[in-house]
């Protein structure tokens, strides 16, 4: 029963980062991932792939790809339902050459070594073969292990194993205001009744604001996007 509980959870909670609520503070980051996960996916080939979740506590992503995988493990620092092997990602206990795709979502910035990281997938995926991740650019400090935020240039230094590198930020300068100012609101909102005053009332008026004025602008100013996607090929 407990398993199932949390299998139950974890499904929920994958559901709302893939498909998030307007009362999400974080939707415009989450609804524009999923639309550039969704392209990378049109482009995998339709072969039956070997697909590696590193930190897959909860894989929102796994639905884009479901009619392509072959085989699914996760591997991640806690034993849960869904995570197959208990392990580092920057130690992967995996032969070379292994797998078709690796994805990854908001685990780097936890990780004091990222550049070993890049070099563990890069050795486990196959000639051809993809990384998916995501990594935020500005967001406040949410746990004490947290040891980064990523620029453009700083993952291309440290994804230097692939020979291809695309990085696509999830929204532009205007996305990123907006996200900003209701991540700061949520934070600031200690009582229960300003926490649903924010979540029904202000969080959906910023996230359409955001979305209608990022279509205005064309999303043409990156300076202060908050969150990268990231599609490496080795």
């Amino acid at each position: 029963m407990g398993q199932l509980q949390e299998l139950d959870g974890t499904a929920k909670e994958a559901q709302r980062r893939l498909y998030p609520s307007l009362t999400n503070p974080n939707w415009l980051v989450l609804r524009a991932r999923r639309r550039i996960f969704e392209r990378w996916a049109r482009q995998l080939p339709t072969a039956r792939l070997a697909v590696l979740d590193v930190g897959g506590r909860i894989q929102p992503y796994r639905p884009l790809i479901a009619d392509r995988v072959g085989a699914y493990v996760a591997i991640d620092l806690v034993r849960t339902a869904q995570v197959n092997v208990i392990g580092r990602a920057e130690s992967l206990p995996f032969a070379d050459a292994c797998f078709d795709l690796v994805l990854s979502t908001q685990v780097l910035q936890y990780i004091a070594e990222p550049g070993l990281v890049a070099r563990e997938v890069a050795r486990v995926l196959k000639p051809g073969g993809v990384f998916w991740l995501s990594v935020p650019s500005a967001y406040p400090n949410d746990a004490a292990e947290e040891c980064w935020r990523f620029l453009p240039a700083g993952l291309r230094h440290i994804l230097s194993p692939f020979q291809q590198v695309e990085i696509v930020a999830e929204g532009s300068s205007v996305a990123g205001f907006f996200r900003t100012a209701n991540v700061y609101l949520h934070l600031l909102a200690h009582f229960s009744v300003m926490r649903a005053l924010l979540k029904y009332a202000i969080f959906p008026v910023t996230n359409v604001a955001g979305a209608c004025l990022e279509g205005i602008s064309g999303g043409r100013n990156q300076q202060f996007a908050v969150n990268y996607s990231v599609l490496a090929r080795k």
